[in-house]
């Protein structure tokens, strides 16, 4: 199992186009995908549970994955919130 803390740096924070990229990225990848914040936790392809993690601008959250690309699930993962969802200049 692979895990990564990122901090959620794009103005809107975890929103529903936020939401729908990273289960649009985790969709191509065989790992079990997950975003936890504190106790929760959401499937990363599952747009609806991702949403009511309702997660702000400056949020850590931790990027879990399990399965035989998990390394390349969570690099895809970060990549995408460290450019803040391919969403802001």
């Amino acid at each position: 199992m692979q895990e990564k803390k990122v901090t959620l740096i794009n103005k809107r924070g975890l929103h529903a186009r936020a939401a729908t990229r990273l289960v649009q990225t985790s969709q191509q990848y065989l790992a079990k995908t997950e975003v936890c914040l504190n106790e929760r936790i959401a499937n990363a392809r599952n747009i609806m549970q991702l949403l009511m993690l309702a997660a702000p601008c400056g949020t850590e959250l931790l990027l879990r994955a399990e399965g035989e690309d998990e390394q390349q699930a969570i690099a895809a993962l970060e990549a995408l919130v460290l450019n803040r969802f391919d969403e802001e200049d």
